[in-house]
């Protein structure tokens, strides 16, 4: 399925015309510099192609013939490669003789009866180099080592084509591939046509993690992995075609500086879309992007990422939003990680996009607080940041993130399945790591309940998690966290708003899982709290005794000597809503005074 849909994804980019699409038999390769030549093979020039827009230049990515899978082997590639294949010249080779004669041999073999022009030049430039003429022509001399181990290309006098574009070229580069070609043909699993089926598979490149000359997916390299009589790919018979296709287009969408790709914890995601209207395919791609990496100053990403939401939540087409928008465009999700030479499949998901657009809504509905807790619907890195320990004046790393949360929060959000256990676990032990009772964190500790218990099919006026605050929830969870946060505001209001170290840096741990030795601790310093706000602020005192009284006459005869997992889940919800209203009251009595003192 996975391979499949890669191989339809690149037929389609085919069809678009895409630039940095290969046609079969060819790659994309990062090439830096290109040599001409004149009619005889001699060099009249080496020019620069790199890539200068940027703060430093960059190679420029150009189709070139297939490179072949180098590991400890010397193989050249076909009519360009790295300077110790070419010139014979490099910093890091110590083999450069070898890859050097190794590139002129298999150019002598292919190109030894071609006719055309710009081939004969190059023959006639390799059977007459020698590497130290590198150091002495000017027109290597003047890139100096800047030029040594990048990719270098050929053109014939001043032909804005390079050569290995030139029909003839691609001619003897197609003879030399069916030449090549492994003649054991076979079905298709891809495809399901018969052909040539592919030993070795191409490498794929850009997954985080993963070896830099490429990982596969699909690999057989041990005996241990053969079986009756089978070698390598014959072992999952794939074509030569459908091979290069599917890795051609994971390559394609993992190159950098790619909308469609995004990395959470260890594992990197891809993602596209089929629709039988190439717009809408792109559309929905476009939206996916905004969902998953919404970025804060792309205005218009943002307010799209909005509407989608508002058209999900009163159950209308999305088409109604934009013409390009279909319903139906299938949506393909893949999560990759490095497993040695291999890659692992952490997860793959493929749905329409209108159910793929609920299942987000309902995410951000399962995690939604009032007041909200971010102005942007946050990506799924942001939330798991939430999850690694929070240090003073250092920002959480994505480095501490768990590799195993990250795929199964991924999981959970585009399947609409459970959120991981876990994830409630980690959270309430980073709280009373760290005391850092944020929004992001209550909003997933929120999430994790309310989800389960939809999920369960149970009553939502028993026992879920409420939006924002909620005096009639009985949760015993909850009206500890509420009590909590309000002995906390009493002990803010007696000594001060500048006070270094609260009730909740102290206690928050120990009070949300065994409130029976904290809480009557906690009272009692409450009310030396309280008989010194009397005589400043009599009426706050009434207030907050109210207030600390209507919550424990809610709690009954006993505090209870531990809360379970959930509870403290709740326990969290509790502070953070009545702390959160807290504020706003506080807001709302200044804007009041503000006005007062404008009429007078």
């Amino acid at each position: 399925m996975i391979l499949s849909a890669l191989n339809n994804y690149y037929q389609r980019l085919l069809d678009e015309g895409d630039a940095s699409i290969s046609p079969p038999g060819y790659g994309q390769g990062k090439v830096s510099y290109a040599v001409m030549l004149n009619t005889n093979g001699q060099v009249i020039d080496v020019l620069d192609i790199r890539d200068t827009s940027g703060k430093k230049p960059l190679p420029r990515n150009l189709s070139v013939p297939q490179a072949p899978k180098r590991s400890v082997n010397i193989v050249p590639c076909f009519l360009w490669d790295k300077t110790s294949y070419v010139l014979g010249v490099s910093t890091s080779s110590k083999r450069s003789e070898q890859e050097h004669a190794a590139f002129l041999a298999r150019h002598r073999e292919a190109l030894v009866h071609e006719q055309d022009p710009g081939l004969k030049a190059l023959l006639a430039f390799l059977e007459s180099w020698r590497p130290e003429q590198f150091q002495q022509h000017v027109a290597f001399a003047r890139h100096g080592e800047a030029m040594l181990d990048a990719n270098v290309v050929f053109r014939l006098g001043d032909e804005p084509r390079y050569l290995h574009e030139r029909p003839a070229a691609r001619s003897a580069w197609t003879r030399i591939c069916s030449d090549a070609t492994n003649q054991h043909e076979g079905l298709c699993l891809v495809t399901g046509q018969q052909g040539p089926l592919a030993r070795l598979h191409p490498p794929i490149k850009g997954v985080m993690g993963a070896q830099s000359s490429g990982a596969s997916i699909v690999s057989f390299n041990l005996d241990s992995f053969t079986s009756y009589g089978k070698k390598q790919g014959e072992n999952a018979p794939i074509s030569e075609q459908a091979a290069f296709a599917y890795t051609t287009a994971l390559n394609h969408l993992l190159q950098r500086g790619s909308r469609q790709q995004l990395r959470i914890g260890d594992t990197t995601v891809v993602f596209w879309a089929q629709a039988p209207d190439i717009q809408a395919a792109k559309e929905a791609e476009s939206l996916l992007a905004s969902f998953f990496d919404p970025k804060g100053d792309d205005e218009r990403a943002i307010k799209q990422v909005h509407d989608v939401l508002a058209q999900v939540r009163q159950g209308l087409p999305l088409r109604d939003l934009d013409d390009h928008l279909d319903d139906g465009t299938r949506i393909f999700v893949l999560g990759l990680a490095p497993n040695a030479s291999r890659l692992s499949i952490r997860f793959w998901e493929t749905e329409s996009l209108a159910m793929f657009a609920r299942r987000l809504y309902w995410h951000y509905e399962d995690l939604h607080l009032e007041p909200p807790a971010w102005g942007t619907p946050p990506a799924v890195w942001r939330l798991l940041l939430a999850t690694v320990p929070h240090r003073k004046d250092t920002k959480p790393k994505s480095e501490d993130v768990s590799p195993q949360l990250a795929g199964e929060l991924t999981r959970a959000i585009l399947s609409g399945h459970r959120y991981p256990r876990s994830l409630l676990c980690n959270l309430i032990m980073r709280l009373r790591a760290d005391g850092d009772v944020s929004g992001v964190r209550v909003a997933l500790c929120k999430g994790v309940l309310t989800r389960e218990r939809r999920l369960d099919n149970k009553d939502y006026n028993n026992g879920e998690p409420p939006v924002s605050l909620d005096p009639t929830n009985t949760n015993p969870g909850y009206l500890l966290g509420r009590l909590f946060s309000t002995l906390e505001n009493v002990q803010r209001a007696a000594l001060g708003k500048q006070i270094n170290t609260t009730i909740r840096d102290r206690y928050y741990g120990g009070a949300s899982a065994t409130p029976a030795s904290i809480f009557p601790m906690l009272l009692r310093n409450a009310q030396h709290h309280l008989s010194r706000l009397r005589k400043d602020k009599p009426g706050l005192a009434v207030n907050l005794e109210k207030e600390i009284g209507a919550i424990i006459d809610q709690l009954g005869a006993a505090f209870p000597k531990s809360l379970r997992l959930e509870a403290q889940g709740h326990f969290a919800i509790g502070y953070y809503h009545q702390t959160q209203a807290r504020f706003i009251r506080a807001e709302t009595v200044d804007t009041d005074t503000e006005s007062e003192g404008e009429e007078a």
